[in-house]
């Protein structure tokens, strides 16, 4: 490219320019002279701010030229670029003036030698982002404990295994169903849009993991499908995309409910741990006992005083028998009187407190009855435990591991211990710890046969 320009500035007709003055001149020719244009080179020194922007030098065998590119540009790109990516950009020709140094100010950036591909991903996230798929706040957040993690995902593929083995570490209480379908190839993207309405379909899960490893746009290029990006957005089970590494990005990322930088990754969004869970059951069973214990305080203090307020017979019984003694002494030194009137008044007296006194051998007989009643209650509860002591007994008898094995079933290991529940995790050759309900065998495996074999 030849750029031809005259210099009619009034700024070089003195005699003398500042430096500033010549750099400020010198970049108001190159933006006004060089139009938007596209460059291709390799990526190196990429350096990435806590702002956003992205600054890096774009080279070939022959240059190289400083770049940069704002945050707002750079969050459409759809991927993070690594020193040594090729790459083409869009950008325009501009000066750094405080160094004098020319720089390329980057609005758009493809994979070199993909224009065609990312051309195609820009406008699908184009539209899709226009029509309000990309929303957060239409977005759910996992279930924290579901009853079963769906995963969409092929058979041979090692996400696969990476995800079990996340999630058989993290949370093995929760099972896991498989909804295979290839993941790279031309009936990938529709087999994956059928796995994901079996799931609904079925609706057995509550957490849908969509996950594949790493490798080029165009082995990712599946995940860029509109249909399953649709059907993403429409599934009922919220979705949690691991697809590729962690700066890989393909359309599924952004309309999932979750974005997780890689399969791994995604196994730990779906659940919380066993141990967290465990330590949150022990906190709040340890809440519990706390609360029934000060309940109990409480009660036996109020027994307490409702005790203290209660007089028994005896006590009463004494109290009488105090004032009547009081009674006696003051009639003994009472003033002289007519014998009869002096007699009648004692009789009443003592008439009234034998009627007022407790009747002894009434509060005799309903002690006894309720020292009876108490007794047969007694008998009641202890026969009330005994049966539930024995109904947990058997319970427990029930859930014993050693039961399960004595009707016939085995545990098989590995060499690292871990229980095997799929075949398809053996190779042949590989040897085994097989456990009976009585002994146990050391194995190897000749050969290993499917589900569906």
């Amino acid at each position: 490219m030849t750029v031809e320009f005259q210099v009619k500035e009034a700024v070089f007709s003195g005699d003398v320019l500042t430096v500033g003055q010549l750099n400020q001149a010198v970049g108001q020719v190159l933006e006004r002279s060089i139009p938007m244009l596209w460059v291709r080179g390799e990526i190196s020194n990429f350096t990435q701010a806590a702002s956003g922007h992205w600054y890096f030098t774009l080279k070939d065998s022959r240059a190289a030229v400083r770049g940069v590119m704002f945050r707002g540009r750079a969050m459409a790109v759809g991927f993070v670029p690594r020193a040594g990516d090729k790459v083409e950009v869009r950008a325009r020709v501009s000066l750094y003036e405080p160094r004098g140094d020319y720089q390329l100010q980057v609005e758009a950036m493809r994979r070199a030698g993909l224009g065609d591909l990312f051309e195609a991903f820009l406008r699908l996230k184009q539209k899709l982002e226009s029509e309000g798929l990309f929303l957060p706040e239409r977005k759910r957040a996992p279930v924290s404990q579901p009853r079963a993690i769906g995963v969409v995902t092929s058979l041979h593929a090692a996400a696969l295994r990476d995800v079990l083995s996340a999630l058989a570490r993290r949370a093995p209480q929760v099972p896991v169903i498989l909804y295979p379908a290839p993941v790279q190839g031309a009936d990938a993207a529709p087999r994956l849009v059928a796995a994901i309405a079996a799931a609904n379909r079925r609706a057995e899960v509550d957490t849908l993991l969509l996950v594949r490893g790493g490798g080029s746009i165009e082995d990712l290029w599946s995940f860029n499908d509109e249909a399953l990006a649709r059907a993403v957005a429409g599934s009922a089970i919220p979705v949690i995309s691991g697809v590729g590494h962690e700066t890989d990005f393909t359309i599924v990322d952004f309309v999932a409910d979750v974005r997780a930088p890689t399969p791994t990754a995604a196994a730990e969004l779906a659940c919380v741990p066993r141990l967290e869970l465990y330590n949150r059951v022990m906190q709040l069973a340890g809440m519990l006992v706390r609360a029934q214990e000060r309940r109990l305080e409480r009660l036996a203090q109020r027994l307490d005083r409702a005790a203290g307020q209660l007089t028994s017979p005896g006590q009463r019984l004494a109290h009488q028998r105090e004032r009547l003694a009081t009674l006696r002494h003051r009639l003994a030194n009472a003033w002289a009187a007519p014998h009869a009137r002096r007699r009648a008044r004692i009789d009443l007296l003592l008439a009234k407190v034998l009627h007022r006194g407790p009747d002894l051998e009434r509060a005799a007989d309903r002690l006894r009855e309720r020292i009876h009643a108490l007794q047969r209650a007694h008998v009641r509860l202890l026969e009330q435990r005994r049966a539930r002591l024995q109904s947990l007994s058997l319970q427990l008898r029930a859930f014993d591991p050693q039961h399960v094995l004595a009707r016939g079933y085995a545990l098989v290991r590995d060499e690292q211990g871990r229980v095997v529940r799929d075949a398809a995790a053996l190779a042949p050759g590989q040897s085994l710890d097989v456990r009976f309900g009585q002994g146990a065998a050391e194995v190897s495996v000749r050969t290993v046969r499917s589900s569906d074999a």
